[in-house]
C-alpha cells in the first residue's frame, strides 16, 4: 500500500440523510455502483468516495474532504496548536483506519484519515472521481498559515491573468512538501469570501469531481432534482460549475480542456493545469 504525502486529499464522503436516494443521484450522475458491504462508492470497481448516513439531524448535509495522515493523534495536537480545532477527536474505525474532523482558523471543517487496511481513493483525477479541493474563508492570512504550519502547504499566489480573471482575486495553489509550489502536484487552493457573498456564509472546502461534460452534468442534477448554484463557465483549466444534489450536498464538476493533461490513479490528486478552477458559489446562495 503506498504511503500518502500527510496533509494531501485520500478521501471524500457525503453525510446524507437519505442513503439510497443519494446512491441514486450519484449512480446517474457520476456512473457510480456501490459496495453492498461498505458505504463506498465504486467507479468501475474502485473506490472513489463514500456515501454515508447521516445519524444526527443537526449536522449539515454536506461533502467532507479527507486529508491523509500517518498519525490522526499527533495531527490533532499540531492543529490545536495552529489556532485550529477539533470538531471530532480521532476515533477507530475497523477497516478505515483512524478518522477525525477538524477546523481551520476560518471555520473550514475537514477530516483527517489515518490508513487503515486500504488507503483511500483508488481512482483520482477522471470523470466521475474526485479531482481538487477549495478552501473558502474570510481569514486568508490566518489559514494560510495554518496549513503551512500544520501540513507544510507550499502555495503560490495565483496571477489574475493566468486565471482569466479581472484584477484582484485573492486566489492561493497549493502543493504538498518536497514539490515546487504550483507545479503538477497541486491538489487544491484558497480563495476568499468577500463581501459580495452574503454574511452568513461560512468557511468551507468545495469538493471538484472530475466529468467529462460539465452542461450535462449540469442538466442531470437538476432532472434528478439537484439544482445548479453557479452556472457552467469556461476558464483556463476546464469549464465548471457548482452544484448541490437532490438533498442540499455542495460540490463542483469540472470538464478538463480538451488538451489538458489527464493524471493517473497513481498520480496523486491534483489540479488540471497548474492553478484551480475558482468555481465559488454566487453571491446569493448561502453554504
Amino acid at each position: 500500500m503506498a504511503v500518502r504525502t500527510e496533509g494531501t486529499p485520500c478521501w471524500v464522503d457525503a453525510q446524507l440523510p437519505d442513503l439510497e436516494a443519494g446512491k441514486r443521484f450519484y449512480g446517474e450522475l457520476f456512473g457510480w455502483t456501490f459496495d453492498p458491504d461498505r458505504d463506498e462508492a465504486l467507479l468501475r470497481g474502485r473506490r472513489v468516495a463514500g456515501l454515508v448516513p447521516k445519524r444526527d439531524g443537526r449536522m449539515p448535509t454536506t461533502w467532507t474532504v479527507y486529508l491523509a495522515t500517518e498519525n490522526a493523534g499527533t495531527l490533532a495536537a499540531r492543529i490545536r496548536a495552529a489556532d485550529g480545532r477539533m470538531v471530532m477527536d480521532p476515533y477507530p474505525v475497523g477497516p478505515f483506519g483512524v478518522l477525525a474532523l477538524a477546523a481551520d482558523p476560518g471555520g473550514a471543517v475537514f477530516g483527517l484519515r489515518q490508513a487503515g487496511d486500504d488507503d483511500g481513493f483508488a481512482a483520482v483525477n477522471e470523470p466521475g472521481a474526485f479531482c481538487w479541493m477549495e478552501v473558502y474563508t474570510r481569514r486568508p492570512d490566518a489559514v494560510d498559515t495554518f496549513y503551512a504550519t500544520v501540513f507544510g502547504y507550499l502555495g503560490r499566489q495565483a496571477d489574475p491573468e493566468e486565471e482569466g480573471a479581472g484584477p484582484g482575486p485573492d486566489y492561493r495553489v497549493w502543493s504538498p512538501p518536497g514539490s515546487r509550489p504550483g507545479d503538477d502536484g497541486a491538489f487544491g487552493g484558497r480563495a476568499v469570501i468577500t463581501d459580495d457573498f452574503p454574511a452568513e456564509m461560512p468557511g468551507h472546502i468545495l469538493v471538484h469531481f472530475r466529468v467529462d461534460d460539465c452542461d450535462g452534468a449540469c442538466d442531470t442534477t437538476v432532472r434528478l432534482g439537484g439544482r445548479v448554484v453557479t452556472p457552467a463557465r469556461d476558464t483556463p483549466h476546464g469549464r465548471v460549475a457548482v452544484l448541490r444534489d437532490n438533498q442540499g450536498a455542495l460540490f463542483a464538476v469540472l470538464a478538463e480542456p480538451e488538451s489538458g493533461p489527464r493524471a493517473t490513479p497513481e498520480d496523486g490528486p491534483r489540479a488540471a493545469p497548474e492553478d484551480g478552477p475558482r468555481a465559488a458559489p454566487e453571491s446569493g446562495d448561502t453554504y
